[in-house]
Protein backbone atom coordinates (compact mmCIF):
# COMPACT_ATOMS: atom_id res chain seq x y z
CA UNK A 1 0.00 0.00 0.00
CA UNK A 2 1.14 3.53 -0.70
CA UNK A 3 1.04 6.09 2.11
CA UNK A 4 0.85 9.90 1.88
CA UNK A 5 3.91 10.23 4.15
CA UNK A 6 7.34 8.73 4.48
CA UNK A 7 7.16 5.51 6.46
CA UNK A 8 10.09 5.02 8.81
CA UNK A 9 10.54 2.71 11.78
CA UNK A 10 9.79 5.70 14.02
CA UNK A 11 6.56 6.37 12.09
CA UNK A 12 5.48 2.75 12.58
CA UNK A 13 6.25 3.00 16.30
CA UNK A 14 4.14 6.16 16.62
CA UNK A 15 1.22 4.69 14.66
CA UNK A 16 1.36 1.50 16.72
CA UNK A 17 1.23 3.56 19.92
CA UNK A 18 -1.75 5.53 18.60
CA UNK A 19 -3.49 2.20 17.97
CA UNK A 20 -3.11 1.27 21.64
CA UNK A 21 -6.45 2.86 22.54
CA UNK A 22 -4.97 5.12 25.22
CA UNK A 23 -7.15 8.24 25.15
CA UNK A 24 -4.58 10.54 26.74
CA UNK A 25 -1.69 10.34 24.33
CA UNK A 26 0.35 13.51 24.10
CA UNK A 27 3.72 14.08 22.47
CA UNK A 28 5.99 13.37 25.45
CA UNK A 29 3.99 10.30 26.49
CA UNK A 30 4.14 8.93 22.94
CA UNK A 31 7.89 9.57 22.88
CA UNK A 32 8.35 7.67 26.15
CA UNK A 33 6.15 4.76 25.04
CA UNK A 34 8.01 4.40 21.74
CA UNK A 35 11.46 4.98 23.20
CA UNK A 36 11.98 7.72 20.62
CA UNK A 37 13.08 11.32 21.15
CA UNK A 38 10.25 13.86 21.29
CA UNK A 39 12.19 15.80 18.64
CA UNK A 40 11.43 13.01 16.17
CA UNK A 41 7.96 12.06 17.46
CA UNK A 42 6.38 15.52 17.27
CA UNK A 43 7.26 16.08 13.58
CA UNK A 44 5.84 12.64 12.79
CA UNK A 45 2.61 13.54 14.59
CA UNK A 46 2.45 16.82 12.67
CA UNK A 47 2.92 15.01 9.33
CA UNK A 48 0.28 12.44 10.22
CA UNK A 49 -2.10 15.22 11.22
CA UNK A 50 -1.36 17.15 8.03
CA UNK A 51 -2.40 14.22 5.86
CA UNK A 52 -5.54 13.48 7.86
CA UNK A 53 -4.43 10.36 9.73
CA UNK A 54 -4.29 12.00 13.16
CA UNK A 55 -6.54 14.42 15.01
CA UNK A 56 -5.35 16.54 17.90
CA UNK A 57 -6.75 18.88 20.49
CA UNK A 58 -5.35 21.00 23.27
CA UNK A 59 -5.89 19.97 26.87
CA UNK A 60 -8.95 21.73 28.28
CA UNK A 61 -8.16 21.45 32.00
CA UNK A 62 -7.01 24.94 32.94
CA UNK A 63 -6.20 23.77 36.50
CA UNK A 64 -3.57 21.30 35.30
CA UNK A 65 -0.01 22.02 36.35
CA UNK A 66 2.61 22.77 33.75
CA UNK A 67 2.15 23.64 30.10
CA UNK A 68 -0.96 22.48 28.29
CA UNK A 69 -0.64 19.20 26.47
CA UNK A 70 -1.81 18.43 22.96
CA UNK A 71 -3.62 15.08 22.79
CA UNK A 72 -3.40 12.95 19.65
CA UNK A 73 -5.60 10.16 18.31
CA UNK A 74 -5.99 8.32 15.03
CA UNK A 75 -8.77 9.48 12.76
CA UNK A 76 -11.51 6.83 12.86
CA UNK A 77 -11.38 6.51 9.04
CA UNK A 78 -7.67 5.63 9.19
CA UNK A 79 -7.64 2.92 11.86
CA UNK A 80 -7.79 0.13 9.26
CA UNK A 81 -4.96 1.71 7.26
CA UNK A 82 -2.94 2.16 10.45
CA UNK A 83 -3.35 -1.51 11.37
CA UNK A 84 -2.28 -2.49 7.87
CA UNK A 85 0.80 -0.27 8.10
CA UNK A 86 1.81 -1.80 11.43
CA UNK A 87 1.21 -5.32 10.10
CA UNK A 88 3.23 -4.65 6.94
CA UNK A 89 6.13 -2.75 8.44
CA UNK A 90 5.95 -3.51 12.14
CA UNK A 91 7.05 -7.11 11.83
CA UNK A 92 10.29 -6.18 10.08
CA UNK A 93 10.90 -3.38 12.60
CA UNK A 94 10.40 -5.70 15.59
CA UNK A 95 12.66 -8.34 14.05
CA UNK A 96 15.37 -5.73 13.45
CA UNK A 97 14.98 -4.36 16.99
CA UNK A 98 15.11 -7.88 18.41
CA UNK A 99 18.40 -8.55 16.64
CA UNK A 100 19.85 -5.31 18.02
CA UNK A 101 18.70 -5.97 21.58
CA UNK A 102 19.53 -9.70 21.57
CA UNK A 103 22.24 -10.37 19.00
CA UNK A 104 22.01 -13.82 17.50
CA UNK A 105 18.36 -14.36 18.48
CA UNK A 106 16.42 -12.40 15.91
CA UNK A 107 18.76 -11.91 13.00
CA UNK A 108 18.69 -13.28 9.48
CA UNK A 109 18.18 -16.98 9.17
Amino acid sequence: MSYPFRVTDATVDVVETLLSGDEELYGLKIAKLTGRASGSVVPILMRLEGCGWVLSEWEQDSAARGPRRRFYRLHADRIGDARQLVNERGKSSRKRLSSILRPGLGGAQ
